[in-house]
């Protein structure tokens, strides 16, 4: 399902909606409601609106549990990591325990923090692969979402749920869930703003191929809904035909 909103604001603000009305369905369901949050810049101002009325009442709190999709392999608290900029517009302003809140931490090599978090996952969900009530995801203007970057080797993972991806012009290496274990997820909302990624949206959005083009087209949830959520400048170059679909 595709939804197209005039600015950012009004997309920020249909996401936390979302995210409170899943939070109140999966707590109703079965008990708690566990989400992956995405990074970078978009997402942020959905993270501000749950933390405040009218939806910071709403939400179970004591029930919800917080995973992440990817991280870069930076110390604790540097800002440039997606756990920071979640705590800061979110998580230290409503009520968690510890224990609800579960970051890819980095005080080893990657590729331990990796396999640590697919422990984590296992321990948490059981022996059945992990199935998030709601998973959150940006895009970039190059089609990666979460560190599923594009000519990466984790394109084609079929078996783990984590692994280890970098950019050439990055001085960090990345930890990011596998799409394979993105695709259990009962709803995956992407948001994307910015008439820079116009052009990746129409491509993911409109293509013909069944193959995969950008890395965003490999999220497919298997069982559960994927909904695009996206503000009138990404939306720009979309056939106005397909717009509601």
């Amino acid at each position: 399902m595709l939804r197209r909103f005039a600015d950012k604001e009004a997309l920020s603000r249909a996401a936390a909606e979302l995210f409170a009305e899943q939070a109140q369905a999966a707590v109703a369901d079965h008990g708690r409601f566990v989400a992956l949050l995405a990074g970078g810049d978009t997402p942020r101002r959905t993270y501000e609106q749950l933390a405040r009325e009218p939806l910071h009442s709403r939400i179970p709190w004591g029930q919800v549990h917080f995973f992440w999709g990817d991280e870069r392999c930076l110390p604790a608290g540097d800002p440039e990591r997606n756990e920071s900029m979640a705590r800061a517009a979110l998580l230290d302003s409503v009520p968690l325990h510890p224990e609800q809140v579960h970051p890819i931490r980095c005080d080893q090599s990657p590729e331990r923090a990796a396999a640590a978090y697919a422990a984590e996952l296992q321990a948490f969900f059981g022996t059945n692969p992990p199935c998030f009530d709601l998973v959150l995801l940006g895009m970039g203007s190059d089609g990666h979402t979460a560190s599923l970057l594009p000519g990466s080797a984790s394109l084609a993972e079929q078996v783990r749920w984590t692994v280890v991806t970098r950019r050439p012009d990055e001085s960090f290496t990345r930890v990011t869930l596998t799409a394979p274990l993105l695709n259990q997820a009962a709803l995956v909302v992407f948001l994307v703003t910015g008439r820079n990624k116009a052009g990746v949206l129409r491509s993911v959005l409109e293509a013909s191929s069944p193959q995969p083009v950008v890395p965003a087209q490999l999220i497919r949830p298997l069982n559960g809904e994927l909904h695009w959520f996206v503000d009138r400048e990404a939306a720009s170059l979309l056939d106005e035909a397909d717009a509601g679909s």
